[in-house]
């Protein structure tokens, strides 16, 4: 049992084949910069992995090379960042706790001022702030081949609330069942860092239980450190996975992946803690099926979640699983993981809708620059800026870093500043966009695709998009090539 190389707790990776762990934490500059000179890669002491392993890859080494600075940067800029994200949160919803700026003047003449608490249904992340829509559009009824995938962005985006925001978004606004929300333990990082949340969406005799997982919070610099991180761990039958989604999703020191718990296990663990509630939920209607939607790095546990479950065997939930819905999904294993994953969506007719919007960044990491490291799979289901969308088998400019690019990308995020102002008028009330919003649209002109990454855009193009591309998704359990005879 070999000692983690973030700490002193005893790490047993008996239950793997192979795996690369990246710390950047302790990294020197010299030590670094030996990594684009020697092939052992298995010397550097930043990186975790077997005796004696080698990258003959220039490439891959650079790219090993570029995740560590990355890496390195956000973990410096986390404290500042991190302040930074809790003053834009802290002035709308103080702003809002006291009814208005003019009642806000009032109380602080009358001694009466109120600060706004974090845990109460009307306080927003910044997430909540870029786009405060709660309520489902209304003229997507139930047989529109857009609702599930509309549904499926809705509680993704709300994922990232306190839960009592969630709880009367989906009881008050959309009239459905809040079932339960989870805040999970991370046993890598000794936390509670994994949330999500499941809620009932019951129309006459037939039920779709929605499982949400949060995603990457914009001024967590740990979240975004997981986004351009390579590690990796091969599973028996799986193939390479991310190890920063597989920690955050139930991976354990101790023990891996056990099939279940051990009886005296307190702290929960959010691929058991989820299972477990759906088992439960479907003694009672065994007829219901089972939704499972993210944003972001939610994106990645929501693709990991069926995929732990096949590991397991759980062929009764399995049976159950509608599909999977992710929107900004980062990419979370490599070629042989994908095949996996096609594998088991076939075996069980289950559906996967990967929409990737415009730009964003998030779809293009971890980098795509081997068969040996991460790679999508399935149809990419693209939408430009005008929301007009394609079936693609990648995403155009697939890992984002183009010279090509660069004009058309902040050509867009120019379109797209210009568009924030227009959308009210064109498309009404509920397409205004937040000042939070437009300050992000600001940004992308200085890095063009981080506001593409938002759930605004997202929301709209399941609501504004080519409807035809939804009429597809109604009518195919999943995505095939005809003319490879196979899955895409």
């Amino acid at each position: 049992m070999a000692t983690d190389i973030n700490g002193s707790k005893p790490c047993d990776k008996s239950f793997c084949e192979d795996y690369m762990i990246l710390s950047p934490k302790d990294v020197g500059l010299w030590d670094l910069t030996k990594l684009l000179f020697s092939k052992r890669i298995g010397h550097r002491k930043f990186i975790d992995c077997p005796d004696g392993t080698v990258e003959e890859s220039l490439c891959s080494r650079i790219t090993i090379f570029l995740s560590v600075v990355l890496q390195k940067v956000l973990h410096l800029a986390y404290k500042p960042l991190g302040w930074l994200g809790s003053a834009i949160e802290f002035m709308p919803n103080f702003m809002d706790a006291n009814g208005g700026f003019l009642k806000l003047l009032l109380n602080l003449v009358t001694g009466k001022l109120v600060l706004p608490n974090t845990e109460s249904p009307e306080f927003l992340s910044a997430i909540g702030l870029w786009d405060i829509r709660r309520d489902l559009d209304t003229r997507i009824k139930h047989d529109d081949p857009r609702y599930t995938s509309a549904l499926a962005i809705m509680a993704a985006k709300s994922a990232y609330e306190n839960q009592a925001y969630i709880k009367e978004t989906v009881e008050k606004h959309w009239k459905m069942e809040f079932v339960g929300f989870f805040d999970c333990w991370n046993d890598y990082e000794e936390n509670y860092t994994t949330q999500g949340f499941i809620w009932s969406d019951k129309t006459g005799d037939s039920e779709l239980i929605g499982v949400s997982f949060r995603g990457t919070s914009p001024f967590n610099a740990k979240d975004w450190s997981s986004d351009v991180d390579l590690s990796w761990l091969h599973l028996p039958g799986i193939g390479k996975v991310h190890a920063g989604f597989l920690k955050a999703l139930g991976l354990q020191k101790s023990r891996g992946w056990p099939k279940d718990l051990q009886s005296n296990e307190q702290k929960p663990y959010a691929y058991y803690a989820i299972r477990e509630k759906l088992k439960e939920r479907l003694e009672n209607n065994p007829n219901s099926k089972i939704l499972v939607t993210g944003h972001s790095l939610g994106a990645a546990l929501a693709v990991l979640f069926p995929a732990v479950l096949a590991y397991h065997k759980e062929i009764g939930l399995l049976s159950k699983l509608e599909g999977v819905y992710t929107f900004g999904q980062p990419r979370v294993g490599n070629k042989r993981f994908g095949e996996y994953m096609k594998e088991v969506l076939v075996a069980h007719g289950m559906r996967y809708h990967r929409f990737v919007y415009s730009n964003d960044l998030v779809p293009r990491v971890p980098f795509d620059t081997s068969e040996r490291y991460f790679k999508h799979f399935g149809t990419c289901r693209y939408y430009n800026s005008f929301y007009k969308g394609q079936e693609l088998p990648e995403e155009p400019n697939k890992n984002y870093f183009s010279i090509f690019a660069i004009i058309p990308m902040f050509a867009n995020a120019t379109w797209e500043l210009i568009r924030s102002f227009i959308m009210y008028y064109q498309n009404g009330p509920d397409y205004g966009e937040t000042y939070t919003c437009r300050g992000w649209r600001v940004i992308g002109l200085l890095i063009a695709g981080l506001p593409a990454h938002g759930p605004q855009d997202y929301v709209n193009l399941t609501r504004l998009g080519s409807l035809e591309l939804f009429a597809d998704q109604s009518t195919n359990g999943v995505e095939f090539n005809q003319s490879t005879n196979g899955v895409e």
